[in-house]
């Protein structure tokens, strides 16, 4: 594992200004954009909705795809790839996301997830052999650490990959599901038990051939989505892997399976930002058009409240996304789980609000399933369960550090004790000194939800100890603070280097005013610390259910 990310980093009290101060501006918008309008000239000839009534991307789509380069986008040029940066590899996703979401993520998952072990983890025997195959599309990959019992629990799989005797090749058993890309694929990184005996300690991380004796991949699972994505279950039935498909050491199989997470939920942030953008889009042009009363319904304030919380939020969760992709772009293996947590969460959740605004602006057109919204709201669903339900992510951010707390103070109560009066104590943040006054306001209230999340963490060790991880409204209380800091942290790094290169415009400070506000309502309704009225009357309902 590489560095801690900006947050981790905060909150065990080092401020990393080489985090906050990044340069933005490498992304080569034209190689980007040659893509992308590569991607549609293969594409011009199927509409979203004629690639669904098929089930499947047709062969000469699928091949024009890799033709032109598709799959390789995040590979380096050596191993046949088009070695874009993960930042602009971010853009390609956020610039197609809009145009067919079920299109966009058989890509997405074969470089987001499924390759990306290799490229991280892989030495370069294991690159050499793979690494061509995949940038050319011959092998797709896939991810397959879901078990049929297992979903966010990842330590606990039960799939097992036992060595040999003559430690040759391990026999690989088990089975996994909701594996994306599953009949796509000729290749898959599998995760399993080396060591039954001590799940996650014992885990390992492997390049499986699915044309190898005993794989079998199950038919494709009818979903209300995604319908051209194949999705299915795996089974592995004494499976012999070389061991030269292991990546990495034996144990580091979780350590690899997080890290190549935080990829995918990046992808995610990107293609929640380029729906969002694409539904104001067309939530603009519907208002321009459409005249009731007299007046073109963009004048309504009820209608341009659905455009700009598009515009805001989709700023927002870009700011997350390439602030987070900064920092991975500086050291691939960095610890930037909270980041990537915060990226999943607010992009896919604000982007499913955004499309209901998007068709409800269309009125009783945008029920009919000859308009776009009807599929785009279907297909996107999937991204609030996948890569960690929105529920994981809203606790897991405190428990990342409450766990990692416990590991410096050593779990004894009073070291609870006096780690926490320390941590209420420290404030880092005040450090980050940002010149230009049009940020000053963003900063301040930052710092204040900073101060705000440390308090509620020092009294949630006292008051909770091992014990926190039943108190799960406290925990989202944490998140829901942190990312309102986080929002205005990515967001005053990006307007600061835009400051930076000749000053930012009447338009970006009024996002940003946008998002103090929102983040001072957060601010005010969470930073208490114990129970409102609500969830003490949640408990008395909750009880009358369960009887």
């Amino acid at each position: 594992m590489g560095d801690a990310g900006f947050l981790e980093n905060l909150f065990h009290g080092r401020l990393r200004k080489d985090q906050f101060f990044m340069d933005y501006d490498a992304v080569d918008e034209g190689k980007v954009q040659s893509l992308v309008s590569r991607l549609h000239e293969v594409t011009s000839n199927y509409s979203p909705a004629q690639l669904e009534a098929e089930g499947r991307v047709p062969e000469a789509v699928l091949v024009g795809l890799k033709q032109i380069g598709l799959f390789g986008i995040t590979v380096p040029a050596e191993y046949g790839g088009l070695g874009f940066s993960l930042s602009e590899y971010l853009r390609v996703i956020e610039s197609i996301s809009g145009d067919d979401m079920a299109l966009c993520l058989i890509p997405l998952a074969h470089l987001s997830i499924g390759m990306k072990g290799i490229l991280l983890f892989a030495n370069e025997q294991q690159k050499s052999k793979y690494l061509p195959e995949a940038a050319s599309g011959r092998m797709v990959f896939g991810y397959a650490l879901t078990e049929p019992k297992i979903g966010s629990d990842a330590q606990n799989i039960s799939t097992t990959a036992i060595l040999s005797e003559d430690g040759t090749h391990y026999l690989l058993n088990g089975g996994k599901t909701y594996i994306t890309n599953g009949n796509y694929a000729q290749g898959l990184t599998v995760f399993a038990q080396t060591d039954p005996e001590n799940p996650g300690k014992g885990m390992a991380a492997f390049i499986v051939e699915t044309a190898w004796e005993g794989v079998r991949i199950g038919k494709d699972m009818p979903k209300m989505g995604l319908k051209i994505s194949s999705t299915t279950s795996i089974q592995f039935k004494d499976v012999r892997v070389p061991v030269e498909n292991r990546l990495g050491a034996d144990g580091d199989g979780f350590k690899i399976a997080m890290t190549i997470l935080n990829y995918g939920r990046l992808g995610l942030g990107a293609a929640s930002s380029g729906v969002m953008l694409q539904s104001l889009a067309d939530m603009y042009g519907r208002a321009s058009s459409r005249v009731q009363f007299g007046r073109p319904i963009k004048e309504y304030e009820l209608i341009q409240e659905k455009m700009v919380r598009a515009k805001v939020h989709a700023f927002a969760a870009r700011s997350m996304t390439y602030f987070t992709a900064k920092a991975l772009e500086a050291d691939p293996l960095a610890n930037v789980a909270i980041e990537s947590s915060h990226c999943k969460l607010y992009g896919t959740t604000q982007a499913w609000d955004t499309l209901y605004d998007a068709l409800q602006t269309a009125g009783g057109s945008g029920f009919l399933a000859t308009q776009p919204y009807e599929k785009r709201m279907r297909d996107f669903r999937v991204t609030t369960i996948f890569e960690g339900t929105s529920e994981i992510h809203s606790i897991y951010p405190p428990l990342t550090l409450l766990r990692g707390y416990a590991k410096e103070f050593g779990g004894s109560a009073l070291g609870a004790l006096r780690f926490a009066r320390k941590l209420r104590k420290t404030r880092v943040f005040d450090g980050l000194v940002i010149e230009h006054k049009e940020l000053q306001k963003a900063k301040a209230l930052a710092c204040r939800l900073e101060k705000t999340i440390r308090r509620q963490l020092a009294r949630g060790m006292i008051r909770y100890g091992k014990r926190v991880l039943v108190h799960e409204f406290y925990l989202r209380r944490v998140t829901r603070l942190s990312l309102a800091m986080f929002q205005l942290v990515a967001a005053c790094s990006f307007l600061h280097a835009k400051a930076d290169r000749g000053g930012v415009n009447k338009e970006d400070k009024a996002l940003l005013a946008y998002l103090v506000a929102e983040a001072t309502e957060v601010y005010q309704r969470e930073r208490r610390f114990g129970s409102d009225k609500l969830e003490r009357a949640h408990e008395q309902v909750y009880a009358g259910i369960d009887k």
